[in-house]
């Protein structure tokens, strides 16, 4: 055997066994998922894995383990999916379990979940038997067959998913008219701007907005890079336009804000005290703007920050524009998400629709 291309290394005090994971090397994973795990992603995993275990401690008694029995994951279904029956619309988590939930804090009210909700708990719960390599039993034919059957039973009765109200020109207009000259009218105008103009960003994005990603192209123009989006969460890729442009309007609120604020590096929009300007928002502070805005116009709806990012499509689709450049802008991957909100908006336009009245009765 010819050993002349054999390397030799010195022996060290840390060498590892290759099958099996050192513990440094353990840490180090979980802190590269940490890292790269969504703030609020990570937040509604937790907030779904403590009702799992509260419901199941009071369901059965003992402590929440895994992996959990596909009998456990129905019962949790039917615990908490409305169904009609005989009795009316019923569900079969216990009356007392139910309060003694909510008293907690494990729920916000009695009664049965939103199968939005269920749904997210059922798709956490198999994630974490995926990432822990326990049989997952919502992978089961029977669990996914049940969940199908709930979402159409749902749709039957005539429950909807409940979205916030767009904000499209007429709402945003209204909104801009109550924001004045004081440094909190000229924040939360180019705030309000910058999040639809820029593609409808999630509150989130506005909340992460940096100077440094922000630079000044013209006259009454700025180009915003969006590095990381909750779509583009590794970057932007070959098929994304990082580069989202904020012009006219929306670029001379963003000057007037950041002349009168004096920001030069760090967070875009910042929290205010009178005169004092302190640290970055956060993405609820976003949208609690966007809903004050709203309520001072007077504008009816339900309003929060998701509300300009369904804005810009719905506008988008009722001005015609190309739904591939709105998805330039907006930055979505998945055609069926943002085309409820764009058919939404450009329903009324569709020339489908004027056939007869374009018809001349003999």
């Amino acid at each position: 055997m010819n050993r002349t291309n054999v390397i030799s290394y010195p022996l060290i005090d840390t060498a590892l066994v290759p099958d099996q994971l050192a513990d440094s090397a353990a840490a180090a994973v979980r802190d590269i998922v940490a890292e790269a795990a969504c703030v609020n992603t990570t937040r509604s995993y937790a907030a779904a894995l403590r009702y799992w275990a509260a419901w199941f401690t009071g369901r059965y008694g003992q402590p929440f383990t895994l992996p959990v029995p596909e009998a456990t994951v129905v019962q949790f279904l039917v615990d908490h999916v409305s169904r009609r029956s005989k009795q009316g619309v019923v569900h079969d988590l216990p009356p007392l379990l139910d309060a003694i939930l909510v008293g907690k804090g494990f729920k916000a009210t009695r009664g049965p979940l939103k199968l939005t909700t269920i749904v997210h708990r059922i798709a956490v719960l198999s994630r974490v038997h995926a990432l822990k390599r326990q049989p997952n039993p919502c992978e089961q034919p029977g669990i996914r067959h049940l969940l199908s059957r709930a979402r159409r039973a749902a749709v039957k009765r005539g429950e909807k998913a409940r979205k916030k109200t767009a904000a499209t020109r007429t709402e945003l207009e209204a909104m801009l008219a109550t924001c004045d000259d004081s440094l909190s009218g000229l924040r939360d105008r180019a705030l309000l701007l910058f999040g639809f103009a820029s593609g409808g960003r999630r509150r989130s994005e506005i909340a992460a907005a940096e100077m440094a990603s922000l630079h000044r192209v013209g006259e009454s123009a700025y180009v915003y890079r969006l590095e990381h989006s909750k779509t583009q969460q590794a970057g932007p890729t070959a098929d994304s336009t990082p580069e989202k442009p904020i012009l006219d309007v929306a670029a001379d609120a963003m000057e007037a804000w950041l002349t009168a604020s004096g920001i030069a590096e760090g967070a875009i929009f910042r929290r205010l005290w009178k005169s004092t300007i302190g640290g970055p928002l956060s993405p609820a502070a976003v949208g609690s703007i966007v809903k004050r805005r709203a309520q001072l116009a007077g504008v009816k709806g339900d309003f929060a920050g998701h509300s300009l990012r369904s804005g810009f499509v719905t506008e988008a689709g009722r001005q015609g524009i190309a739904l591939s450049a709105v998805m330039a802008m907006t930055e979505h991957r998945s055609v069926p998400t943002v085309m409820g909100y764009f058919q939404a908006g450009s329903a009324i336009n569709n020339p489908a629709a004027s056939l007869f009245a374009k018809r001349k009765l003999e």
